[in-house]
């Protein structure tokens, strides 16, 4: 089992899962990736690579498991004040919509570089 199983293992993530619903998560994660505020896909990738977490993105870019991110990592990344408008906006607590962008945004990435690297329009 990997890492990623374990999380989506889970309770408190399957609980945030259920919560969000299959329509409320693409437009969580499509506000994280395609927001002005943090420039998009590409640009939260090279944000994760200057914070010292150029491992885990280049395992998202490669082929092979995903290395994890933390949710705290992860938020740390992102700004607090952008995980929080996030979670208050679709009424998810904090700590949960972390540990759900922590296991999503690898495979994100990992789909939007089928071919080792990000599109440039991502």
């Amino acid at each position: 089992m990997g890492i990623l199983d374990s999380l989506e293992n889970n309770p408190a993530l399957r609980s945030a899962l259920g919560q969000l619903g299959a329509a409320v998560l693409p437009a969580v994660l499509n506000e994280v990736v395609g927001s002005n505020n943090q420039g998009g896909l590409s640009a939260i990738v090279a944000k994760l690579q200057q914070s010292g977490f150029g491992e885990q993105v280049k395992s998202w870019l490669g082929n092979g498991q995903n290395l994890p991110i933390s949710a705290d990592q992860l938020r740390a990344v992102l700004g607090n004040d952008t995980v929080r408008q996030l979670a208050a906006r679709y009424n998810i607590p904090v700590d949960q919509l972390g540990q759900i962008l922590a296991q999503e945004l690898p495979k994100a990435v990992d789909q939007a570089s089928p071919e080792g690297h990000l599109p440039h329009t991502a």
